[in-house]
């Protein structure tokens, strides 16, 4: 009796599994999940291709340009962005670091080029370092910065300087006439003084400026507290030649 009890369990047995497996249908294999794509990791890639893409079609070159003052000989913009390999040398050439890497918010193609900075000195054309020859251009590989020949400090116009009243002390009749000190020890007397009242007044004479950035590296407008509200420049700055 109980041999025969056994061959019925052996033989209901493989019946049980079958109807096991009927009453757990089968579980879907799991799906592999994409796990969506970082968004700056998105952007940085559409950027990537729409900026090859412009490259290509030479679209990008001035994308985005803010006209900038360039060193001597940097003159033609275009020649300039081209040519430029950011070296570095011009910056460690110039004697009086006037000499600075443009940024990624001044135009995407030139950015680290040589821009000139006047926020604690002037271009005088290496006249005191080198006799007037100046050493960025020598010291450029490319020729990115060239001069024409018989270029100098009084014919090469760099850029023009511009006095905005609003924010100029002088015009607060505080008696400050700092530019134009700075532009007659600098050799251009590109600035003189109206004259009128007790507190003369500057304005820069435009056919004698060559945009040294003498002025603009004396002005104090910033440092006493003068300018109007939301005001990030100096009272007199140098506007680029490229601009002009």
């Amino acid at each position: 009796m109980s041999e025969e009890k056994k061959e019925g369990a052996q033989a209901a047995a493989p019946q049980d599994v079958g109807m096991a497996a009927d009453a757990a249908p089968a579980q879907p294999a799991a799906k592999k999940v994409k796990e969506p794509m970082n968004v700056s990791r998105r952007s940085l890639l559409i950027g990537v291709g729409g900026t090859a893409a412009l490259l290509g079609l030479g679209a990008l070159r001035y994308a985005g340009h803010v006209p900038l003052n360039r060193p001597p000989g940097g003159q033609d913009e275009a020649h300039l962005v081209s040519a430029c390999i950011r070296c570095e040398k011009c910056y460690e050439a110039c004697p009086r670091h006037v000499i600075k890497p443009a940024k990624i918010e001044d135009g995407l193609l030139g950015m680290r080029s040589p821009q000139l900075d006047f926020s604690a000195d002037y271009c005088d054309f290496c006249a005191e370092e080198n006799g007037g020859a100046p050493l960025c251009v020598a010291s450029c590989p490319t020729e990115a910065l060239r001069l024409p020949a018989g270029a100098d400090a009084h014919n090469t116009i760099i850029g023009l300087a511009e006095i905005d009243r609003k924010t100029c002390l002088a015009f607060r009749d505080t008696g400050c006439h700092f530019c134009f000190d700075a532009c007659r020890d600098a050799g251009y007397d590109a600035i003189q003084l109206d004259g009128n009242g007790y507190s003369p007044r500057p304005y820069v004479i435009g056919d004698k400026c060559v945009g040294c950035g003498a002025c603009e590296s004396v002005c104090v407008s910033l440092q006493q507290g003068s300018i109007v509200a939301g005001a990030t420049e100096r009272a007199i700055v140098v506007r680029p030649a490229s601009s002009l």
